[in-house]
């Protein structure tokens, strides 16, 4: 895992080799154990490398073809680099290290860029091809990995971080009303656009070819794409339970030990179960516990898998005590507003582990794929749940105006929309009962009312609106919360502490299988996951398999009524806060009041309010 950075000029260089080796730095984080840049004529590359495969010097990036006319910096994981390598050695290729990196670059001089489609990994990846001038840049199917841009009329500058693009002194901040517009109502942008109005996303499952006349965005892999999957129900099984353990086997690939994040949940429970089985030596698990866990806490189901597979198992103990350090430190990570707070308790396990593991598994993107969120469960019964709304929303409104309550008329107004509203809206605390845009100012809020923060889940509903409604949501998840929210959460954090987490779950096989199953053999009278659990019958313990989903919640709610209270007013209640002229103070004020005394429960919206400002502090007067 390693952080990648370059530019390329349409006519003159972009930077020079100081200002590159600056945008390299600023990735030190994401790869401490090398460096290394290219720079020739108008095109310059940066990479730091976090030692996984092949710990030698050969591994060494920018990494070139034999003739010196090819170059590549690459930031991932190939879990199919030994077929590939196979392949081409049947060809007659030649290799000199025992890299993924040499595999990747000796693929694209096999196949070009008919080769991205084959990869299965998580990647970015910029390679330079002199022989015919042109610079690719590419991003894994889900998002995995990030990639970001800059591109205008003297050429593109491109990093792992939006930081690194900064750092190239080529380009000014500039807000995207847009973003602003999603992240109010999300905690995080939806699609490829920064919130920076001149940084954009590579799209995952796509890449960009660059040359002097331009940019060309190109797909090379469509969700839309998937194919139905007709096995019967007892063959699905078998196949599930097949495709995901050589998925955990693919990802276990190393030159240095691997261990799990094992939270007791099925999805980390039953990574450990095949990673177990086919570790050489004794995989290492970890299960952490923070005092602001307020009773939830699952260290006991995660020791009982743990002595079940017999791991090396560690528990951690975290206190949430310099919790303002840590908001602040992690603006800086994501160097955009990121409101999933989540992220807090990710960091400060990857800060314990720091120099103690390098590559982690964890379970993220098994709910997607196989439908384990309650709202999978509503849209399965979306017909019921759609007619019941109707009939009980004009009641409640009138019935039911506690506090208690208002979480129910905020999910039957949800129900009662347009589909793609209420994918949206069953995402996110807010309703267009209690507009999160109302705490903006007056100029800020008729900027951000220009946009659509719901442009995105049109976009994919008009795209996937033949498919059922579970199915229709589990696509549109994989595409836009999946990225954008749950990778996002992983990537940066753990990166932070230079620690690769691997996702076996959207391994290539399994995915393109699992999401074409029938929605019925993943939902199965109420209860969700049913053929994932079906599939680790007689290998996870029943507890696990048969126990609810608890989940991980961060109480930034009580943090903000309690311990934050004072920080909280005196970030977003500061005079300085006035002056950067983004909220209705007045409105702010009364939200904070009414929170802290326990007359509303805003929480959602405060939090993203603080992390708005401590972002807008960190980026436009630091």
């Amino acid at each position: 895992m390693c952080g990648i950075c370059g530019t390329f000029g349409f006519s003159n260089p972009l930077v020079d080799e100081n200002t590159l080796r600056k945008m390299t730095r600023t990735l030190a984080h994401r790869g401490p154990d090398d460096n290394g840049i290219f720079i020739k004529n108008n095109v310059g590359l940066g990479h730091t490398r976090l030692s996984i495969l092949d710990l030698s010097a050969a591994g060494h990036q920018p990494m070139y073809s034999a003739d010196k006319r090819v170059v590549i910096v690459y930031n991932g994981e190939l879990y199919n680099y030994r077929e590939l390598k196979n392949t081409l050695i049947s060809k007659g290729r030649k290799f000199k290290t025992r890299s993924d990196t040499e595999v990747l670059l000796q693929s694209y001089l096999e196949w070009g860029t008919d080769i991205f489609p084959r990869l299965n990994g998580m990647f970015a990846i910029s390679i330079w091809d002199s022989r015919v001038n042109k610079m690719y840049l590419v991003r894994d199917r889900f998002g995995i990995k990030p990639l970001y841009y800059h591109n205008d009329e003297n050429g593109v500058v491109f990093g792992s971080e939006i930081k690194s693009i900064f750092a190239s002194n080529h380009i000014a901040k500039y807000l995207n009303y847009e973003t602003l517009h999603q992240y109010m109502w999300y905690g995080n942008g939806t699609g490829i656009n920064s919130i920076y109005k001149n940084i954009n996303k590579v799209r995952p499952g796509s890449y960009i070819t660059i040359t002097e006349e331009g940019v060309i965005n190109q797909q090379y892999w469509s969700i839309e794409n998937t194919k139905e999957i007709n096995d019967d129900y007892r063959t699905a099984v078998i196949n599930v339970r097949e495709k995901f353990e050589a998925a955990v086997k693919s990802h276990l690939i190393s030159d240095v030990p691997v261990g799990i994040f094992l939270s007791g949940g099925i999805d980390s429970s039953a990574i450990t179960a095949f990673a177990s089985k086919h570790y050489q030596g004794k995989i290492k698990t970890f299960s952490v516990g923070f005092d602001f866990q307020k009773g939830v806490n699952e260290l006991a189901k995660a020791k009982l898998v743990a002595e079940y597979f017999d791991t090396d198992h560690h528990e951690i103990h975290i206190n949430g005590s310099d919790l303002q350090s840590t908001i602040e430190t992690l603006i800086n990570c994501h160097d955009e507003p990121f409101a999933d707070a989540a992220n807090i308790p990710l960091f400060l396990l990857c800060k314990e582990l720091k120099n103690k593991i390098k590559v982690v598994l964890q379970g993220d993107g098994g709910d997607e794929i196989f439908m384990g969120y309650r709202r999978y469960n509503i849209m399965f019964y979306n017909t019921f749940w759609s007619l019941l709304s109707k009939f009980l929303l004009p009641i409640s409104k009138i019935t039911l105006q506690s506090k208690k309550y208002r979480r129910y008329i905020r999910f039957l107004t949800a129900i009662n929309n347009q589909k793609h509203l209420q994918m949206a809206l069953l995402l996110t605390q807010d309703s267009f009962l209690n507009d999160p845009t109302l705490i903006l100012n007056e100029e800020m809020r008729i900027n951000v009312l220009k946009t659509n923060p719901f442009e995105q889940y049109e976009r994919f509903y008009k795209k996937l609106r033949s498919l059922d409604d579970a199915k229709l949501m589990s696509f549109i998840d994989c595409q836009i919360q999946l990225p954008n929210t749950f990778l996002e959460k992983v990537d940066k954090p753990t990166m932070a502490n230079s620690i690769e987490v691997r996702v076996p779950f959207l391994d290539n096989n399994l995915v393109d299988y699992a999401l074409g199953l029938p929605s019925e053999y993943k939902i199965h009278m109420g209860k969700k996951k049913w053929i994932l659990r079906q599939s680790l019958k007689n290998i996870v313990p029943d507890t696990i398999l048969n126990g609810k989903k608890t989940g991980f919640s961060v109480p930034f709610d009580y943090w903000l009524k309690e311990p934050l209270s004072n920080y909280m007013r005196s970030i977003l209640l500061d005079s300085s806060v006035d002056r950067l002229n983004i909220f209705d103070q007045s409105y702010l004020k009364v939200k904070i009041d009414n929170h802290v005394s326990g007359l509303e429960n805003n929480g959602f919206i405060l939090w993203k309010a603080l992390n708005l400002v401590l972002w807008h502090k960190n980026s436009f007067t630091s």
